[in-house]
């Protein structure tokens, strides 16, 4: 008698289990995984039998027994830990893009800023909704998850960093964090300020901690001094900018007369504080951000750019490429990114 768990609730079926099936069958599970949901790299002989097995057995792979037929959800499966911050929606703007014009739907996990409900996602809700591939945005995936994600063979992507042990896309946040503070320092800042990220949750990634690497190996190579004194955190929104330039600027001492900010969300904040306090951009204060964010231009904001938006899209096109039986689709790229010299930067004053 097929054993019942938890793992044989996730597909709508009870009883059988993904494991059963391809104990019966002979094969493994990522085997049957992909034979019941209609990818390639199975033989037909193969699937027929899995096919059938699976039909003996009772086991329904999908959210109804047509998905044996069909085998397809076309269905991408996109988890974000915001939605309402400017990378997150272009890179769901530019995933969206690409499915629609394959005529692919878009499943959102929003896991609204923390990870405390990660394991629900992973251990249920992304097989229960039947996703024919993720993709990732701005987040590291611990060792268990994604060994849960190979061992049903979905093909994974991550866009917005480097991430251990699978395909990611993003830019070199390194190089660009690099040339945001040589900018500063070609124009004879000496007394450079940092607006750090530093998410409070448990999504583990790396991006903020090389912008701060960064940072400091460009000051060092330049014999320019980090000051502890100068440097702040946020977590890449406009508000947390604006707060972190209150504290700088209430604390005694010699002021920066620029700062490297890693988001142009914090950029944009650090210049609407410094207008209501009375210090003059560039004037007094020159700032540089990460992203060129929309409303960039609008605020003239110096910047090295990004878009998320193509980062998505090409992310995206490899998974379904990937899905269409083009072996080798999926795999790491480094995405342009670029300075954009507007009116927020300028030389010190004497």
């Amino acid at each position: 008698m097929a054993r019942t768990s938890e793992r044989s609730q996730r597909g709508g079926h009870s009883g059988v289990s993904i494991e059963d099936v391809a104990a019966a069958a002979g094969v493994s599970t990522a085997t049957v995984s992909r034979a019941v949901r209609g990818l390639p790299r199975v033989s037909p002989a193969t699937r027929q039998k899995i096919l059938e097995v699976a039909g003996d057995l009772g086991y329904v792979a999908s959210s109804s027994a047509s998905g044996l037929a069909t085998g397809r959800t076309k269905t991408i499966g996109v988890l974000a830990p915001f939605v309402s911050r400017w990378f997150f929606s272009k890179a769901i703007e530019g995933a969206d893009r690409e499915l629609h014009a394959r005529n692919y739907n878009l499943s959102l996990f929003n896991l609204g800023g923390h990870g405390s409900n990660r394991e629900r996602l992973f251990s249920k809700t992304m097989v229960y909704k039947q996703i024919d591939a993720l993709l990732v945005l701005c987040m590291a995936l611990t060792h268990e998850e994604l060994e849960h994600l190979q061992k049903i063979d979905i093909p994974l992507v991550v866009v917005g960093g480097h991430v251990e042990e699978c395909a990611y896309i993003g830019i070199d946040d390194y190089a660009a964090a690099s040339t945001a503070v040589r900018h500063l320092i070609d124009l004879g800042h000496r007394d450079i300020a940092l607006l750090h990220g530093d998410d409070e949750t448990d999504l583990n990634f790396d991006v903020p901690r090389v912008r701060i690497l960064a940072f400091k190996d460009v000051m060092t190579a330049a014999g320019l001094p980090t000051r502890p004194e100068w440097d702040e955190w946020g977590d890449f929104t406009v508000r947390s900018g604006q707060a972190a330039f209150r504290r700088l600027w209430s604390k005694p001492g010699a002021k920066p007369t620029a700062i490297f900010c890693a988001s142009d969300e914090m950029a944009m904040g650090v210049i609407f504080e410094a207008s209501r306090l009375g210090v003059r951009v560039p004037e007094d204060l020159s700032v540089v951000g990460i992203d060129n964010h929309d409303f960039a231009d609008a605020v003239g904001l110096t910047t090295v750019g990004q878009r998320p938006d193509e980062q998505a899209e090409l992310a995206t096109k490899m998974l379904l490429d990937e899905l269409d039986g083009q072996v080798g689709s999926v795999q790491s790229a480094v995405a342009p990114h670029e300075l954009i010299v507007r009116r927020t930067t300028a030389p010190p004053q004497s």
